[in-house]
């Protein structure tokens, strides 16, 4: 999380002084900082599911833009506590004029899992690539196109391939790795994960992250070695590689030990 609440050490809240915070109004520093804290240490309950989707539609926390702080951070943690029938809450808040809101919100549909939400992402890849432009007097695209990409990839929506393709060619580096991370995993085809495994020898670190993320993310374990000599912090490659083989496992027979993965372990200890 890159917003202040990070600076904020986590036992200094509690459960029940989360809920308390998160519930009121007067204060929308605490609220926010709740809503983090809810979604950090995956509170599940009752109280703080409802609370969240009250926070969703919150109109008191503005940012100078006219953004929503609460709400993407309410969107963030929804994600996080996996509860299905928050779904159509997030989904009605892909309306929301707050760009980062709905990132939050796509996010958080891609982790939930539940395809229901296809049909209303796949609508935002209306118009193509020639309609994914940058925001006039933002610094960001219309949409989270690469956000959006990632999730339909998340869901399995193999109805989509078809209009997620052609954003392998969009002009903004990371929605391209995400094209390539969603269609390597709606396809299989290997040339995607060596789109991915391309993008780790990036210019700019922030693309090397992504891609080291999105190749932990799809398993790809050709990819396993070049995430290892990455230009980028031990720990971000360890969390790759960690995830390159809970993906790897989960997609093998009896979850077995193959040569691959025992080469990826390896791999982890030499950075260690």
């Amino acid at each position: 999380m890159s917003d202040a609440a990070e600076n904020v050490p986590a036992e200094s809240l509690t459960l029940e002084e989360a809920i308390a915070n998160l519930q009121q109004t007067e204060d929308p520093g605490l609220r926010y900082y709740a809503a983090w804290w809810v979604g950090r240490f995956r509170a599940n309950q009752p109280v703080v599911i409802d609370s969240l989707v009250v926070a969703l539609a919150d109109e008191l926390n503005r940012s100078p833009d006219g953004g929503y702080p609460l709400r993407r951070n309410a969107a963030r943690a929804l994600g996080k506590l996996g509860e299905p029938s928050v779904v159509p809450a997030l989904l009605e808040s892909l309306d929301c004029d707050d760009y980062y809101v709905r990132g939050a919100v796509v996010e958080s549909l891609g982790e939930l899992g539940d395809k229901v939400a296809i049909p209303r992402l796949l609508s935002f890849l209306d118009g193509g690539v020639e309609a994914a432009t940058m925001m006039p007097g933002k610094p960001h695209l219309r949409e989270p196109y690469d956000l959006i990409l990632e999730a339909l990839g998340s869901l399995g929506a193999t109805e989509a391939v078809g209009q997620i393709k052609p954003f392998a060619e969009h002009s903004v580096e990371k929605v391209q790795y995400a094209a390539a991370r969603a269609m390597y995993q709606l396809t299989g085809e290997s040339s995607y994960g060596d789109v991915l495994v391309q993008a780790l020898a990036a210019p700019d670190l922030q693309l090397r992250r992504a891609a080291l993320m999105d190749i932990g993310a799809v398993g790809y374990m050709p990819g396993a070695e070049a995430i290892a000599g990455t230009l980028a912090e031990n720990s971000l490659k360890l969390i790759a590689l960690k995830g390159l083989l809970e993906t790897h496992l989960r997609q093998s027979p009896d979850d077995a030990l193959t040569s691959e993965a025992i080469h990826s372990m390896d791999l982890m200890d030499d950075l260690l």
